[in-house]
């Protein structure tokens, strides 16, 4: 067996971000004693005040970031309470932090869920642009980052054109009112004709996704959905170090050779120490008018790929016509009624409730944050 250092439950612990204070709990000395013993970690966590609303969210992420590392078996997370001392020196280390987020494009608080997949044709955008609209619906403020630069489809399936004006050197997303939401999105297809060949390369492909990130004015999001492209390559592995912050959702389909393929696709992202959050099947079964449903490609794709990795199967999303003809005009299904649009509605309310939260202002650490600057202010 591989034996686990510290040092090395440490740095994957960086990737675990306070999402209110912006800062990882590492450098938040947030983490206290790590204990290590036969391939079980225990990580001890304090955190501001008792009943954090944030408590579940960050020890889920405890949890994925060790629990890829070579050797781990099983990871537990102590949790309690700072005393006075400790909580006046993470709020000074989050005072000093909040300065400089002014030359982060994307906010602290923003939710990346990067939508991956093995292969092509499982319909991946189409399901990364009816998730956004689902999201946005409810009245959140949603970004897509179109990140398949060679196989942008993103503008055509959301109905939306450029182009993209830049201000004070960043690059402006389009933006669209989406029920009580918007959507911001950044795409090649706002920059390139769609007929027209991307024959780009490596590090060219990696700097335009990087450009996507650090020279766009994103503004305050709940959520970006990032649209990578199919399979493990440069744009997939160079994502892990523009948005180490990021999650991964992966698509498959029903066929046991897809399931694989994507799994490939999760161990890569683990590999990266993004954790994974969910799988979703696309293009389960048909259900015919008359009520009879199809298993047209097979059955149990999204399931046992969601049991290998052991995270959750966030929806099935079954083979409709109506998402290729919504796709094609520019109107997802997620924007309407009907079946498509219930079962985006489910997979975005569990995104919001289960899997990853939207971070609210309102929380324990800002609270906190907020009841101190009132006691300076009161006592000056």
């Amino acid at each position: 067996m591989v034996e686990v250092t510290t040092e090395a439950v440490l740095q994957a612990l960086r990737g675990v971000m306070d999402p209110e204070l912006g800062d990882n709990i590492v450098d938040l000395q947030m983490v206290g004693d790590i204990s290590i013993l036969n391939g079980r970690v225990t990580v001890n966590v304090a955190l501001t005040i008792a009943g954090c609303p944030l408590r579940a969210a960050i020890e889920r992420d405890v949890v994925a970031r060790v629990l890829v590392l070579d050797g781990v078996e099983f990871v537990d997370v102590a949790i309690s309470m700072m005393d006075a001392e400790q909580k006046a020196a993470v709020m000074a280390r989050a005072r000093a932090v909040a300065k400089d987020r002014g030359t982060d494009t994307i906010s602290k608080t923003t939710r990346i869920l990067a939508i991956g997949s093995g292969k092509g044709g499982v319909g991946k955008s189409s399901v990364t642009t009816n998730l956004a609209v689902a999201l946005a619906t409810t009245g959140l403020t949603v970004g897509v980052l179109d990140a398949d630069i060679w196989g942008f489809s993103i503008p055509r399936l959301l109905g939306m054109k450029g182009p993209v004006e830049a201000q004070g050197g960043k690059m402006q997303p389009i933006e669209a009112p989406c029920g009580a939401g918007r959507l911001k999105v950044l795409s090649m297809g706002f920059l390139a004709d769609e007929d027209k060949a991307i024959m780009w390369r490596g590090l060219v492909l990696n700097r335009a996704v990087q450009q996507f990130v650090e020279d766009a004015a994103w503004g305050e999001l709940d959520y970006l959905l990032v649209d990578l492209p199919p399979g493990t390559g440069d744009v997939a592995m160079g994502l892990v170090k523009v948005l180490p912050r990021a999650e991964m959702i992966v698509v498959t389909t029903p066929p046991v050779a897809a399931q694989q393929v994507a799994h490939r696709a999760a161990d890569m992202a683990r590999r990266g120490y993004l954790p994974v959050a969910g799988v979703i099947e696309n293009m389960s079964a048909f259900l015919c008018d008359h009520g009879t449903s199809y298993a047209l490609f097979g059955s149990g794709g999204g399931e046992r790929l969601a049991e290998q990795l052991q995270v959750p199967l966030l929806a099935a999303i079954p083979l409709h016509p109506d998402m290729a003809a919504g796709g094609d005009i520019g109107e997802p299904s997620a924007s309407g009624s009907g079946p498509l649009a219930a079962v985006f509605a489910e997979l975005a309310r569990k995104i919001v409730e289960d899997i990853a939260p939207p971070v609210s202002m309102q929380g324990c650490s800002a609270r906190l944050l907020d009841a101190l600057d009132k006691a300076v202010s009161e006592a000056v």
